[in-house]
């Protein structure tokens, strides 16, 4: 009998680290089926993603609410409109930020990060080079205010002014400083650049008068500008652009000549005022992860859908976007699995429901 059983406790002994190994095998499958049910359930449930704008009177948060009102809903995404200083800080919150994916950033300000990362590598080819361009948006206009009794004239007349430019570190206040140089051909010294909110600095150039002109980049009806009393006309005025003047034709060899319509201002102007304005990129990162992709080409696919609803119910500047891509965008590169969708984009009337491109 001892020679019969000795095989079997044997067999027995071999069979139970099998069995472990079976068990354990089994729970990393379970295991690795609940992960995937979890990031399915996640799938299902949505996205929650942020876009970055600006300040909180901006017209760049404005259309960041339109598009989380109007658009992502139909992309199964929730999403979350961040008031930001603006530009410069948009782009460091898209490479760094958690759960931002849109980021709204003047051209000129990109061209810039693009042009400095190329130039000198580092941290500034770190911090761009992962980053693309989803679709260009809206122009955003240069607004020159000066007081009412100002000896300055126009645009080309703002040289050794004291000038306020916006936040420190604000897309605003990089257009300023960027225009004057393009202008003149040299920087504005530190004396003349003074760094504070909007607010603040029409308040300075009116009541104590320790400002001489104040810049505003901001998308017509520029909320600001357009909730003023009648009275603002006694006190301030609109530099209108000279585009014959060699400081202007300068200036227009890197901005965009615009337009300030009177009818968006009445308590500040009676007539229409030629003007600079710079181009607005919505922006988002080069991400290779499929939900993170499928989620993104569902917005694009919404955007596109969308765009009239857009028209009709959101910020007047919708009127001025088109989605066109054009051959190659103004620096760095396109978002890849948006622009394929983008540049099959036909708009179609009223609300629109993006199929998903999910499994």
């Amino acid at each position: 009998m001892g020679t019969v059983r000795a095989p079997l406790f044997a067999a027995r002994a071999c069979a139970a680290p099998a069995r472990a190994r079976a068990a354990r095998r089994i729970r990393s499958c379970l295991a690795f089926a609940f992960a995937l049910a979890l990031a399915d359930h996640a799938a299902a449930a949505g996205a929650d993603y942020k876009i970055v704008t600006a300040s909180e009177k901006s017209t760049a948060v404005r259309m960041g609410r339109d598009l989380a009102r109007l658009v992502a809903p139909s992309a199964d995404m929730s999403l979350e409109t961040v008031v930001t200083a603006g530009s410069v800080d948009n782009v460091r919150r898209l490479r760094f930020e958690p759960n931002v994916k849109f980021a709204l950033v003047q051209s000129d300000v990109w061209q810039a990060f693009v042009e400095e990362a190329d130039a000198s590598g580092g941290g500034v080819a770190n911090l761009v080079r992962p980053l693309r361009v989803l679709v260009p948006l809206h122009r955003e206009e240069l607004y020159f205010l000066v007081r009412a009794d100002s000896p300055i004239g126009a645009v080309h007349e703002i040289r050794d002014a004291r000038i306020a430019a916006g936040p420190l570190g604000s897309g605003g206040a990089f257009t300023t400083t960027a225009l004057y140089r393009q202008m003149f051909g040299e920087s504005p010294s530190p004396r003349q650049v003074k760094y504070m909110s909007d607010e603040e600095a029409l308040l300075k150039l009116v009541d104590d008068k320790s400002v001489d002109v104040v810049v505003l980049v901001s998308g017509q009806p520029a909320a600001l500008l357009a909730d003023m009393k009648p009275a603002a006309r006694r006190l301030l005025k609109l530099l209108p652009l000279d585009p014959s003047h060699p400081a202007s034709q300068a200036a227009l060899r890197a901005y965009l000549p615009a337009t300030v319509r009177a009818a968006n201002l009445p308590n500040l102007l009676t007539q229409d005022l030629p003007a600079l304005a710079v181009q607005t990129l919505l922006l988002t990162y080069d991400y290779d992860l499929p939900t993170t992709i499928g989620f993104l080409t569902d917005f694009a696919r919404a955007l596109c859908a969308s765009l009239d609803r857009l028209r009709t119910l959101g910020h007047p500047k919708w009127e001025e976007v088109t989605l066109e891509l054009g051959p190659a965008p103004p620096a760095g590169a396109y978002y890849e699995p948006t622009s394929i969708v983008l540049r099959d984009c036909r708009p179609v009337p009223g609300p629109g429901t993006a199929p998903s491109s999910r499994p």
